[in-house]
């Protein structure tokens, strides 16, 4: 589990797509990452901010998804420790809060990005892929809409980010069993990020068909400018 938790983290990283220059994130993606590291106090104070910035205006969509994704950490950390109702309950609220965001703000890329990336760090610790499928949609979908935004050429964007985007699509399509599109996106990695790590991961699943969990996400972690 403890694994899974640390991809939550370095998937939330993933938040640094965003093209925005008022961002909400640059408040509180420091506490968050931390506190998902296990630093609970760092995680309080980004709670604390999105919950005022939410007594506010309860509509600030981005306090919401972050607030959210904290949820649904803490909720892996009650599933930890056998607590199965605070466990449910946590990861029922932080689900709702996050689509709640996305209902708010369905174009905002500071939205979509952290929680495709929570869920498609969360479906991979669900114990069947029944129930694993809705949140990889889910999480697939945010990554399309974070992608149609930003428009097709991605090139303008650090190596990090980039490639978080185009491997979370190809993992995600793989993992959903869309072998096509899936393909489509991994030689595109392969092409127009040559000499990356994801360019490494992206020649092993055409060579394999599949990714093993730390070769599908986060490679790299905060290297890119």
């Amino acid at each position: 589990m403890r694994k899974h938790l640390d991809a939550l983290f370095v998937l939330l990283a993933a938040a640094g797509i965003l093209l925005s220059q008022e961002r909400f994130d640059l408040r509180v993606r420091t506490y968050f990452f931390a506190g998902f590291s296990g630093d609970a106090a760092a995680l309080e104070k980004g709670m604390k901010i999105c919950e005022d910035s939410l007594a506010t205006d309860p509509k600030n969509a981005e306090a919401l998804v972050w607030h959210g994704s904290g949820l649904f950490y803490q909720a892996g950390q009650a599933f930890q420790k056998g607590d199965q109702q605070n466990g449910m309950r946590l990861w029922t609220r932080g689900l709702k809060e996050m689509d709640d965001a996305v209902a708010i703000a369905p174009e905002s890329v500071g939205v979509r990005i952290p929680r495709g990336a929570v869920v498609l760090a969360g479906s991979r610790f669900l114990p069947s892929p029944e129930m694993a499928r809705p949140l990889i949609e889910k999480g697939v979908g945010d990554f399309e809409e974070a992608y149609k935004l930003q428009g097709p050429d991605l090139s303008r964007m650090g190596t990090h980010p980039r490639g978080e985007l185009m491997l979370g699509l190809a993992d995600g399509y793989s993992r959903l069993g869309d072998q096509e599109k899936a393909q489509q996106w991994f030689e595109r990695i392969q092409k127009e990020m040559p000499g990356t790590p994801y360019a490494k991961s992206a020649a092993t699943w055409l060579e394999t068909k599949s990714l093993a969990p730390q070769q599908a996400g986060c490679l790299g972690c905060h290297t890119g400018k």
